[in-house]
């Protein structure tokens, strides 16, 4: 059953979504529309499941769940990972790859890139160990606080010189 966001519990958990652009009005109303739906018929072994989703500026998509009385199945994530591979084939954009790295310019951009390029951005001086980058290690509601950290405070504290 879809309840707002706001009110689910704190230890409810959050899957993070990135899209690899900006999701236009249109695609937010989209998205709004199709995960209303989603979250409100999301089930566990025939047993509803208050859920939720929030979309964070204009390229994250947050999913939670009530774990409290029943925990998710791993029927019920597969199902929700189908809805949003289905979104991602009606927006045009990956949004399922885990293999991105959202983070924030100095101007205030909002820049997704592939994982596999982030040496070279920081190479570059595009990221520092000051940019916010999304903690893709958030799993609650309550950790949702710390979604964006530095980027020396996260696994690419590698890049940069001690």
């Amino acid at each position: 059953m879809y309840v707002e966001f706001k009110d689910l519990p704190d230890d409810s958990r959050v899957w993070i979504y990135q899209s690899e652009r900006q999701f236009s009005e249109n695609e937010k109303d989209l998205i709004t529309k199709k995960l209303s739906a989603f979250c409100q018929s999301w089930n566990t072994h025939g047993n509803s499941m208050p859920t939720s989703f929030k979309i964070l500026g204009a390229h994250v998509i947050l999913l939670a769940v009530d774990e409290s009385g029943l925990g998710a199945s791993g029927c019920s994530i597969d199902s929700s990972v189908r809805m949003l591979r289905e979104l991602e084939n009606e927006l045009g954009t990956n949004i399922t790859d885990q293999g991105k790295v959202t983070f924030r310019s100095d101007s205030g951009k909002i820049n997704v890139t592939s994982a596999l390029g982030i040496k070279s951005k920081v190479t570059s001086g595009e990221i520092d160990s000051q940019t916010l980058v999304i903690n893709p290690l958030v799993k609650s509601k309550k950790d949702l606080d710390s979604v964006w950290i530095l980027a020396g405070n996260s696994w690419m504290n590698r890049y940069f010189p001690n």
